[in-house]
């Protein structure tokens, strides 16, 4: 099973940048790092920022950071570094396999990553689609990955899916959050308190619902008594599926644009 000790950066922004605070939290070496970056001045475990690529050099992994419209331009500098044994791991947004697969013809595999910010906390989920890897390559990605939280294998006809879910998930949790904080607030609540309120709930809610043998919906109703407080709004967000439909609502457009991303992509 591939170890991937030396991991190659290009890019160095949120997303890059959080996956390496939760490697080095994870107890990976600093020195198995090389960071590249145009216009970052430090990376997460003092490690040195590089302003222009290696002339060469084995790398077992290259994680592409950059903006996807960035990716003609930096291909055919970093292909070169991309050799057989090197596996692309890509961030970036609405790139195909077999795009990356053209960029970068003699890496071993290409793998396609989509986690969000909590990578820092090991508190991801991390969807990942591949082509070219066996078995223990596959077991090695999910070994890299596994410290920043659930990596899963997913079809890349599900990506777009995914991405909304998982990689902008977070943005509607934090909606969310803050609508519930303003709601208590327009009731009466001082808005610093309604807001930390809500904060402590949903991650008390959250940790639950990881840690519980039941389905988040079953929670619910087992936190709704009959005629209760809590069922009266449930009844709320309940009616005509509101919720329901309001969500779906959501992570279809989110997955709509991620598609359209894909065919700009190829373009």
């Amino acid at each position: 099973m591939p170890m991937f000790d030396s991991i190659l950066l290009v890019g160095c922004g949120n997303m890059a940048g959080a996956m390496l605070e939760g490697w080095l939290a994870a107890g990976r070496d600093p020195s198995g790092f090389t960071v590249v970056d145009p216009v970052r001045d430090g990376a997460p475990g003092d490690i040195p920022v590089a302003r222009q690529l290696p002339q060469a050099g084995e790398f077992d992994a290259i994680l592409l950071g950059v903006k996807p419209q960035n990716l003609p331009d930096v291909a055919p500098q970093v292909a070169p570094l991309a050799g057989s044994g090197t596996v692309i791991l890509s961030l970036l947004a609405g790139v195909e396999l077999d795009v990356l697969a053209q960029h970068f013809p003699t890496a071993r595999a290409h793998v396609r990553v989509m986690p969000n910010l909590a990578v820092s906390l090991g508190k991801a989920p991390v969807a990942l689609a591949q082509a070219g890897l066996d078995e223990a390559g596959r077991d090695g990605v999910i070994a890299l990955m596994a410290p920043l939280g659930t990596p899963e294998w997913i079809g890349e006809d599900k990506f777009d899916l995914v991405t909304a879910l998982a990689g902008s998930g977070p943005a509607f949790v934090y909606r969310f959050i803050d609508a519930l904080g303003g709601a208590a607030t327009r009731l009466g609540l001082p808005e610093d308190q309604a807001r930390r309120l809500a904060i402590a709930m949903v991650e008390g809610a959250a940790s639950l619902a990881a840690a519980s043998p039941h389905d988040p919906g079953k929670l619910a109703d087992m936190v709704a008594s009959k005629g209760g407080v809590t069922r009266a709004g449930l009844d709320v967000l309940d009616d005509d599926e509101a919720l329901s439909r309001l969500i779906t609502e959501c992570l279809r457009a989110a997955r709509d644009r991620s598609a359209q991303m894909v065919r700009e992509a190829r373009k």
